[in-house]
């Protein structure tokens, strides 16, 4: 599971490392700054500041890029018309022509070539094609 979603999980040790570090630098700034001006440091005047700079910085930030990145992933994951490859049509095409020239075993040679590159139930893998090719 680790493998498979590295790049998840590595996202979140980046986001976790990197609120934890602002928050914990904050909190020395936040006491730097009430002992300059002679007052005592209280942890919850800290997190509302803290809070209101966070959310103004995910709000500019990080929102803009989960909807650039994640929202437009999502859409393409899902073929809106906007972000359709538009293979569909080549793809009808090689499943009849493989009809007209396997005959019987045309289905069965089309399901395996959809179960090897994950075209039914889930994404294709990365380089499948380097695969032992499907017999008829």
């Amino acid at each position: 599971m680790m493998k498979r979603y590295a790049y998840g999980w590595i996202t979140i040790l980046f986001f976790l490392f990197s609120i934890v570090g602002h928050w914990l630098f904050g909190w020395y700034a936040y006491v730097d700054e009430a002992v300059q001006h002679g007052q005592p440091a209280q942890f919850s005047q800290f997190a509302i500041e803290m809070g209101r700079d966070t959310f103004e910085n995910w709000q500019s930030e990080f929102l803009q890029l989960l909807w650039q990145v994640i929202g437009l992933a999502y859409f393409l994951y899902v073929g809106s018309p906007a972000s359709k490859e538009n293979d569909d049509r080549m793809e009808a095409k090689v499943d009849m022509l493989l009809r007209l020239q396997a005959g019987e075993k045309a289905d069965r040679i089309i399901a395996r070539l959809d179960e090897q590159y994950m075209r039914t139930g889930g994404h294709a893998k990365p380089h499948g094609h380097e695969r032992r090719p499907v017999t008829i």
